[in-house]
């Protein structure tokens, strides 16, 4: 795992590292040399560059820059903001150089900046961005409208929550981050981690009983294949019993599906689990480690009040997932994990798709602390918050993930993993980058379907 900065930490740094005797001009000189060997490397055959310069430090290294390209043979000039409009000067440029706002720039760009972006978009050249692309927020990810899309952004020391959290993410283009001489023991807290623990190894000398045991409820007429996948899912993290509770009358069918996992049929009106199966599946729940409640539950309120009586009755790790994810919630003493894309995000929130797209940080952060519960809200970047404030980011992503019930696999997995004595945060971060794994060990060539995951989910 490795730390991820905001603003605050990351100029806390800095400042450690200046206390400790590195000149902040040293510190600016070998950032501004980094940028201009990027530039360099990536487009060899740039004749003109021109780096588009703020008033503050982002924008001097942009000036360290200009002026190491041009000792390299480079041409380059430097445009200042401050000296009013950029588009004229921009002529020419094979490259343009972003150094107009840094990790400390928060909301919309003042006008003059906001002209200086747009006279980035409009030139048309590869832009490289200095330490964050100008518009983004490099403590939440939260793009203003106006703001530049690099190709290359290159940051210093480590990457900061803006470079992997959605929708800054994909203003960065490749991101590229440097050492710029920043010694270990100056490294102030972060407030987020990028990665995830160690995945647990199960005990050799363990029974089945030790590994622990799940109870996923879920499925209905058309979505039997959702439950499926997710008590297998378990059971591939590393549970040693599954169990799925699902429509009695859907039991001949589910029987066919599922094999290592055992079938509760509990009650169910059409294939609609009903609140009165809710005594069958605690008495059965009271033996588990952990309870998965939500895959292809469907959207009757017959089985969200199912749902959340199980919520309120259940002493246990409990993970809600898909349709199970609605009011109301209780909060818990127990672990508990949240699972949502963006849709059942709004959903709980009270709010737009777009409202959590636009801020899926400050989103997965409400739903931690309104519901007292883990979040991790699914998506490209894969936020895992909890109600104390903890933050992790998934490292990475494969756009493959984006298929139908890839999402059950993921909740199974959380939830194979809470009945394996796993804490609620470090379950839902080990279970989503278990889940990349499986995509990653899936050939590329080829798309993926959500049952490929769940034969490569690998622990070890």
């Amino acid at each position: 795992m490795r730390p991820l900065h905001d603003a605050d930490s990351m100029r806390a740094t800095d400042a450690a590292a200046i206390a400790a005797g590195i000149p902040a001009a040293t510190l600016m000189e070998t950032a501004g040399t980094a940028v201009a060997h990027v530039v360099r490397v990536r487009y060899p055959t740039a004749r003109r560059v021109v780096c588009v310069c703020g008033g503050g430090l982002n924008g001097g290294d942009g000036v360290v820059a200009a002026r190491v390209l041009q000792a390299l043979g480079v041409e380059a000039a430097c445009l200042m903001v401050s000296a009013g409009a950029v588009g004229d000067g921009l002529q020419g440029a094979d490259v343009v150089v972003d150094a107009l706002l840094g990790t400390g720039a928060r909301g919309a760009p003042r006008a003059q900046y906001a002209a200086a972006i747009a006279a980035i978009a409009s030139s048309g050249v590869p832009v490289v961005a200095v330490d964050v692309p100008s518009g983004v927020d490099a403590s939440t990810g939260e793009a203003a409208e106006i703001c530049v899309q690099a190709d290359v952004t290159v940051t210093f020391h480590a990457p900061k929550i803006g470079h992997v959290v959605m929708p800054g993410r994909a203003r960065c283009g490749v991101l590229v981050v440097v050492p710029i001489g920043i010694p270990p023991a100056c490294e102030q807290p972060a407030p987020a981690r990028l990665g995830a623990p160690d995945a647990p190894l199960r005990d050799p000398h363990g029974s089945k009983y030790d590994a622990g045991s799940v109870v996923v409820v879920g499925g209905s007429t058309g979505m039997t294949g959702a439950i499926a996948l997710a008590a297998r899912a378990a059971l591939r993290a590393g549970a040693g019993i599954g169990v799925a509770a699902i429509p009695a009358s859907l039991n001949p069918t589910l029987e066919t599906l599922l094999v290592e996992p055992m079938t509760l049929p509990v009650a169910d009106d059409g294939g609609v689990l009903v609140e009165s199966a809710a005594d069958a599946i605690l008495e059965c729940a009271a033996r588990a480690g952990a309870l998965l409640v939500g895959p292809g539950l469907g959207r009757d309120p017959r089985s969200a009040a199912l749902a959340a009586r199980l919520a309120r009755s259940f002493a246990g790790p409990l993970v809600i997932d898909a349709d199970a994810l609605r009011e109301p919630i209780p909060q818990r003493d127990a672990p508990t994990v949240l699972t949502p894309h963006a849709g059942e995000a709004a959903r709980l929130l009270g709010c737009s798709r777009a409202d959590v797209e636009a801020r899926r940080l400050d989103s997965a952060r409400r739903i931690a602390e309104r519901f007292g519960a883990v979040c991790l809200l699914k998506g490209p970047d894969t936020i895992i918050a909890s109600p104390d404030g903890g933050l992790t980011v998934r490292d990475g992503d494969d756009p493959r993930l984006a298929t139908a019930g890839a999402g059950d696999v993921l909740a199974g997995v959380v939830a194979g993993l809470l009945a394996r004595g796993l804490g609620a945060a470090d379950a839902a971060a080990v279970a989503a980058a278990v889940h990349l794994a499986a995509a990653r060990a899936v050939p590329a060539s080829r798309a993926i379907i959500a049952s490929d995951l769940v034969e490569r989910l690998a622990l070890d």
